[in-house]
């Protein structure tokens, strides 16, 4: 199909056959150096976009892991904040029975557990929402540096396909280019003459 992508190993640049040779026509030791070069050079760009491919992949799975965690402080905040409810309900309840003792006493207590509650539930939240800052900062980077990951490999992947194009272009450019036919000299007579009146031996 058109639209499939044009893909050229190192295996098929070594195994391409050129065709014969021509007269004056291109150096094949030079021709089969350039070829290696080009497949080294194949060889050299597929282990890269590997790499590359395999650094993608672990930025997914951290990017992943980094997402597990946020949904994890999330569920902790939330239980924070059932905490907070038991909290203030252990101690009305609290309160309610020391006001029967004494509501003086009662009152005293009271106050103090809320301010404890209030002062523990603020610290939480504040570590809570610090943490998930954090984390949210590190998942963005990670998704910058994926997407910057994977620019590079549309760009290495671009820049091999138009180098083998061009050098596929160039070798058929040589293997169609004839060279101009070669004129014969005319037959010459006894020690060198023409033939008279212009005539040529049949």
């Amino acid at each position: 199909m058109a639209d499939d992508p044009f893909r050229l190993s190192a295996l098929d640049v070594r195994r391409y056959d050129l065709g014969g040779t021509a007269w004056r026509g291109y150096d094949r030791a030079r021709v089969d150096q350039f070829r290696e070069q080009v497949a080294a050079e194949l060889e050299r760009l597929t282990r890269h976009a590997q790499e590359l491919e395999q650094k993608a992949r672990n930025f997914h799975e951290q990017l992943r892991a980094f997402r597990e965690r946020e949904k994890a402080m999330n569920d902790a905040l939330v239980a924070a904040q059932q905490l907070r409810t038991e909290t203030r309900e252990a101690a009305e309840r609290e309160a309610d029975l020391l006001r029967r003792e004494a509501q003086h006493e009662a009152e005293r207590q009271v106050r103090e557990a809320r301010a404890e509650a209030e002062r523990v539930l603020r610290d939480a939240h504040e570590e809570a929402r610090r943490v998930a800052e954090e984390r949210r900062g590190e998942v963005r980077r990670l998704e910058e540096e994926a997407q910057g990951i994977d620019r590079v490999h549309r760009t290495y992947l671009a820049q091999l396909r138009l180098m083998a194009e061009r050098q596929l272009a160039e070798l058929s450019a040589a293997e169609e280019r004839t060279l101009p036919p070669v004129r014969t000299p005319r037959a010459l007579g006894p020690a060198g003459a023409e033939p008279p009146n212009g005539e040529r031996p049949a």
